[in-house]
Order: C-alpha cells, then structure tokens, then sequence
C-alpha cells in the first residue's frame, strides 16, 4: 500500500533546483518512499552491487551518493501502468 504523502512531502517529490543534491542511501531510501518505491538502504546496496538496473549514484571515496533528480527519474521508470491480469509473457509459462 503506498503512504499518503503531505503537500509539503509531495512538493519535495517535484522536480526543484535541488536535483543535483546528492542523497545518503538512507536519504535516498525515504526519498524513494515518498514516490510510493519502498526499498531499505540494504536493498539500494545489494542491487547496486549485483545488477545493472538499480538508481544511478557517484561515488566520493567509496561512500555511494544518489543524485536526487536521476533518483527521481529511475523511480518513476520502475512503476508500470495499471494491470488487470498477468502480462501475456506470463500467461504463456507452464504451457508445454
């Protein structure tokens, strides 16, 4: 279930001057929240470090920084339009 977001959450959500803030991965964990994607600190960690397909981050020294605008846009990438049923790729598996 996604939270319900206050007007000021909601407006910290939309695109600013700050995009080019760079977020903790705790920071980013809550960012990401307000966005309605839940993922723990731990889990921006594991797919960081094993698949190409989690937010995009610097890195200053070895300590993982997440651009607050390209976190924005990954997040919105992972949400799919509503669905009523199982995608066709699905539907198919188990039919031999």
């Amino acid at each position: 279930m996604i939270p319900s977001v206050s007007s000021v959450e909601a407006h910290e959500a939309q695109p600013s001057s700050s995009d080019e803030d760079l977020l903790t991965r705790a920071e980013a964990s809550a960012f990401l929240a307000l966005m309605g994607v839940r993922l723990k600190p731990a889990t921006l960690a594991r797919i960081w470090s094993t698949a190409a397909d989690g937010p995009p981050c610097r890195h200053i020294r070895s300590k993982p920084y997440y651009p607050r605008g390209l976190l924005r846009d990954w997040a919105r990438s992972q949400v799919s339009e509503l669905r009523t049923g199982a995608p066709p790729a699905a539907k198919g598996r188990g039919r031999v």
